[in-house]
Parts: structure tokens; sequence; C-alpha cells
């Protein structure tokens, strides 16, 4: 007999796919980059990485150059940029790992030029180092400011003509501020690819837009967009279900119910007593906590289900666990508790979304998928 997961993530991989699919057809661009930073927004780099490719992503996103190492060392042949690196990175593991290397600062070029020499010393001969630059636009994040453009673009260019480095890309991302500061964001890049271009610059690629971007600013898309949200099948919008977006929900977050007890009114429930029961009631333990990445600000707001019923976490979440006051309804240990998938899922239709848990702790969508943690397993649909 098959026993499930004492916490499990369960990752539709064949959803992942069709989200691809569907995001390619709505927004048309040349190219399409997956964004699978930080192991996936939590439902497993390698796995979705390879998902969305099958998908027709042509290119990987990442932050920083140990997650791209890790879907090389997979086996992932396809190109990669990875773009948030330590003042101190080693560039030299990327471009032997053709690599490409976003580049926010002269200091940034001018190392990953010298590792380029160092390889060339090591083993005779080395490729360009293919780097894309990225240009700050009114993020205020990482990024090249426009006052160094002229001396990054003419130090980049002589790189290029030295056969140190060739720019694949030019990039940078917008604010989801409002229509006016992407409006300014966007004209501001544009004035980067003309300054560019007068330096001798002509990038292969050229990119702004994220999902939301790519979804309602058609003039952001130039010729490749990073999609990561919505690959995972959510919706980067306050006022757009993915259901609406056309797209599917990749994770179902579940464990079992490890305990039940009756217990009479007034009983109180777990730390500081913040909940207490108004009758007779059954009590039952699901060993999921914020250890796990399920978030604190959950206690006594966001709601699970449990044999088709739904139910809010009574009390405080603790490190390893929290407590669902299911009243009277019939529930046993081993019963199935399912925190968050789709709730148009055939069997599972009704249970609650991530948007629900979101919207129950004050936070995104992306923060609830990606903070689940090491111990919750994650099992694949393919």
């Amino acid at each position: 007999m098959t026993v499930a997961p004492f916490r499990e993530a369960v990752i539709d991989l064949a959803a992942l796919t069709r989200n691809v699919e569907r995001l390619r057809r709505v927004i048309g661009t040349e190219h399409t980059m997956a964004v699978v930073k930080a192991n996936a927004y939590g439902h497993g780099a390698v796995e979705c990485a390879t998902a969305a490719l099958a998908g027709g992503a042509d290119w990987l996103g990442v932050a920083d150059i140990d997650e791209a190492l890790e879907l090389r060392a997979a086996g992932i042949e396809a190109p990669i940029l990875a773009w948030l690196h330590d003042p101190d990175a080693d560039f030299a593991p990327a471009i032997a790992a053709r690599v490409d290397i976003g580049i926010s600062s002269v200091a940034q070029l001018r190392a990953v030029a010298e590792a380029t020499g160092r390889l060339a010393e090591l083993i005779g001969e080395s490729d360009p180092a293919s780097v894309q630059l990225k240009l700050e636009t009114g993020l205020s994040r990482n990024g090249i400011s426009e006052p160094d453009w002229a001396e990054v673009f003419a130090l980049a260019a002589a790189l290029e003509q030295s056969g140190a480095i060739t720019v694949r890309g030019i990039f940078s991302h917008l604010a989801n501020a409002s229509p006016g500061d992407d409006a300014a964001a966007l004209a501001r890049f544009q004035r980067g690819l003309v300054a560019a271009g007068a330096s001798g610059i002509v990038p292969e690629l050229v990119h702004l837009a994220a999902t939301a971007a790519a979804l309602r600013v058609p003039a952001s898309r130039f010729n490749l967009v990073r999609v990561g949200i919505g690959i995972y099948g959510l919706s980067p919008f306050e006022d757009s279900t993915s259901a609406e977006l056309g797209l599917t929900p990749v994770m179902t977050l579940r464990g079992r119910v490890a305990a039940a007890r009756r217990v009479p009114p007034g009983t109180g429930v777990s730390y500081d007593y913040t909940y207490r029961t108004t009758a007779e009631s059954t009590l039952v333990l699901v060993p999921l906590g914020y250890a796990d990445g399920i978030p604190r600000q959950a206690s006594n707001g966001a709601v699970v289900s449990i044999n088709g019923a739904s139910f809010p976490i009574s009390g405080r979440v603790a490190m390893d666990q929290f407590v669902v006051d299911v009243g009277s309804h019939p529930v046993a240990v081993g019963d199935e508790v399912v925190l968050f998938g789709d709730p148009a899922a055939g069997a599972a239709a009704g249970v609650p979304a991530a948007d629900d848990w979101a919207a129950a702790c004050g936070t995104i969508n992306y923060e609830i998928v990606t903070r689940i943690g090491r111990r919750v397993q994650r099992s694949y649909l393919r």
C-alpha cells in the first residue's frame, strides 16, 4: 500500500507546460524566457525548467550563477541568463558553462573580461563570455544607472571588438507601479537602446517585460519576455484570476491529519490561546508550520480543505504544525488536508487557491509558493 507523504507539494508539470504554451500564444514574441530562480518559485528548478522547455520556452532565467550551474549539472543545455551577483563573484564557472551573465556595473563587466582571460590562459583558448547589459530604468535595484551608460557601452563595445565578450542582450525590469510609471521606464529603456546602438552595440535580444507587462503592456515585449509567476499558473494581477488568464495553478500543497481529539467548549488552542472553542468540537493537528514555509500570519485566517469542507486555521501557526477546529465534521487521523491548489481541478474543485492564502496573510501569491521549505516533499505529475 502506498502511503501519502506527511507533507507534500504536488507539482503538475503537464500544467506548467500548458501554461508556457498558453503564454506564448497570447504574447507572441520570438523568444520566451522561463524564469526558474529560487528553485522555480518553490516548485523545483530542474523539473520545471525541463517542463517549460517542453512548452516552447527557449531561454531560462535565474537569479545567480549557482542556480544556473545546478541546471547545467542536471544536463540542461538551453541558454540561461543569471543576473544577480555577489560583489566578489567568480564568473569563470559561468563562462565555462556557457551561462549568459547579466551586467549591472562597470566593475562586473571588467570582472567578466578578466575571467575570460584567466580561462584562456588555463585551457589555451576561450570563447567570448556572453553578457547581457541590464539598464536601471526606474526600479532602483540592480542595473546600470543612466549616467554610467556611456562608459559601460564604450567599454562593452571595446571588449566585444577585442573578442573578450559578446553582448547578446540588453534588458531591464518594470516596477508595475502605474501605467505612467511603466511608460516612463519604457521611454528610458528605449533611450538606452539608442545610446547602445550609437556605441556600436547591436544586441540579439532585447527584453523588458515580465509576466504582468508581457500580458498587458504590448510595447514592452520587444523580442523576448521573461515569464515567471505565470508559468506556475498564478496571476500577477489583483483583478484577474489564474482561470481568467487561462492558466492552471501548478502546485498543490497538502498534508495529513496527524492527530484528532474531541474537546469541550472553551478549550484554548496553540500558543497564546488566540483561539478558543465555542462548543464541543474536534481539533485536528496538521504537521506543517512556519519551518515549512507556512506563514505565521495565516494564524486564525487562512482556510484549508478537509474531506470536501473548508475550515480556517485555529490559533497560532507553530514551527512544525497548526490546528484546525472541524466542529462535528467527520475527520480522522490520516485524512488529507489541502492547504491550497487549483480550485477548478476535478475532484479537488473548491480547494483554496494560493491567492486566498496570500489575501489571508497580507502578501502575494509569489511568496506563498516560493517560501515552501525543504521538509515538504515535492512529487511530480508528468
